[in-house]
């Protein structure tokens, strides 16, 4: 991988016992999760590229092959750092390019499945409604009213999620079993055991840290990670984007680790994790890519 330039380098495995604000930021691709010891994450909840959309990286991708071959390399470092009875959650979508549609959550499940993880379950995060327009797609209705001229504007993303065999609830002390309790009652309320989310989407807005970067919400990631890790363990995120997983998991009393191949992102990062201690390590693999102007 040839040299790393690092600040405050210090490995996953010297991390100490538990503590509030611990993060680390790797820029690299995570196809190659070198710092990461086997089984030593204990979630991932991650969002990879869309392929080739152009609210994420246009014609980043020579080809959807390509962009699979990524995609499949990634999830086998995800199965190896993963710990045994653990889940991995990606959230993603089926994407339009230059008019031709890409089955990107059918293939990931594919991937993941053939790596060896099991399909766990599926949630739709559905957005508002309101906050979406009649688009240009599916308007064309409106000027041709007749079959075969239905389009549809999308409201919705899945949340595909993975088990890496079975999990052993003995594993897990008393202790930290109450430490990480789940406020049923905020369960309840807000229908978390519905596998259908409604959750508000980052909305654009000119003052957004986030500009350009197609992040998801703080409450999608708050409910995963509070559903499916305990406090003091380890989140990891393949895909850290704007650090979203990492802030969500501090507040959370989680320690974190993302990997983030575009360095423009790095100011972006690091604003929305001030306050945290972290640990970034820029490889030699870590490229500069120009954020894309839109945001899904």
């Amino acid at each position: 991988m040839g040299e790393m330039r690092v600040e405050r380098m210090q490995l996953l495995s010297l991390f100490p016992p538990a503590e509030r604000g611990e993060g680390k930021v790797i820029f690299g691709s995570a196809e190659v999760m070198h710092e990461l010891d086997d089984e030593s994450i204990h979630l991932v909840v991650t969002s990879p590229p869309y392929f080739n959309a152009p609210f994420d990286y246009p014609d980043f991708f020579p080809s959807y092959d390509a962009y699979l071959q990524m995609m499949e390399r990634v999830a086998k470092e995800i199965f190896r750092v993963l710990a045994r009875g653990r889940v991995a959650c990606v959230v993603c979508d089926d994407v339009l390019v230059k008019g031709v549609r890409y089955p990107i959550v059918a293939d990931l499940t594919r991937l993941f499945m053939e790596v060896g993880f099991s399909y766990r379950d599926r949630i739709t995060w559905l957005k508002p409604e309101g906050y979406i327009r009649i688009s240009r797609r599916s308007g064309v209705l409106l000027q041709h009213p007749y079959p075969l001229y239905a389009y549809f504007d999308n409201v919705q993303e899945s949340i595909i999620i993975f088990a890496k065999g079975k999990f052993d609830y003995k594993s897990v002390s008393p202790e930290t079993r109450e430490a990480s309790r789940i406020d049923v009652e905020r369960f309840l309320r807000e229908k978390w055991y519905l596998n259908v989310w409604q959750i508000t989407n980052v909305l654009p807005h000119p003052r957004r840290l986030e500009k350009g970067v197609a992040a998801f919400p703080e409450a999608l990631a708050f409910r995963l990670i509070t559903l499916f890790s305990h406090k003091g363990e380890v989140v990891l995120d393949p895909f850290l984007g704007s650090g979203t997983t990492l802030k969500v998991a501090a507040a959370l009393g989680r320690r974190g680790v993302g990997y983030e191949i575009n360095t423009n992102l790095l100011p972006i990062i690091k604003e929305k994790l001030r306050g945290l201690s972290l640990d970034i390590i820029i490889r030699s693999d870590a490229i500069s890519i120009p954020l894309p102007s839109g945001g899904r």
